[in-house]
């Protein structure tokens, strides 16, 4: 997915004023177009972007009714380190997830949790809320709600 934004000789309208992209591409057509794509989101926002996302996300995840049950007795902060990883992997950084863990399986690796649809929305929920505690350029916030949307869905392994 493509996150465009268009100026017209230095011109950018008032609510993309303060969005700064600077790894971003262009392309000269009479105008420049600068687009961020999914791998580099790392770039962008680096790993500490991702540590506020994935901290924010886990803040709020041991007192969530909903949520918070499909933890207990489980490693939080092993879950957090292990999002944290494979999402600064997926979004272009260092892949450590895969060296550590494999290939990402992620279907098969929530298995073991049922998953419905208020687990998903809640999630999205939840990640939602991470999402607008971090300090991030608009654009990345939007390929990864893109991300997170679709691929909570994908999870979803209950009905309900």
């Amino acid at each position: 997915m493509l996150a465009l934004i268009a100026s017209k000789q230095g011109f950018r309208p008032p609510y993309l004023q303060s969005i700064y992209l600077p790894q971003a591409k262009q392309l000269q057509f009479g105008h420049n177009i600068n687009w961020m794509e999914e791998q580099d989101i790392y770039s962008i926002i680096g790993e500490a972007g991702f540590e506020d996302l994935v901290a924010h996300f886990y803040r709020h995840v041991p007192a969530d009714d909903i949520l918070g049950p499909l933890y207990r007795g489980r490693d939080l902060a092993g879950a957090e380190k292990r999002l944290r990883e494979f999402l600064i992997y997926r979004f272009g950084g260092p892949a450590r997830y895969i060296e550590e863990r494999g290939h990402p399986r992620l279907r098969m690796r929530h298995a073991p949790f049922a998953i419905d649809h208020p687990a998903r929305d809640r999630w999205l929920r939840l990640i939602a809320s991470a999402l607008e505690e971090t300090n991030m350029p608009a654009e990345a916030k939007e390929i990864l709600w893109t991300y997170f949307e679709s691929t909570a869905t994908a999870m979803i392994n209950q009905a309900g």
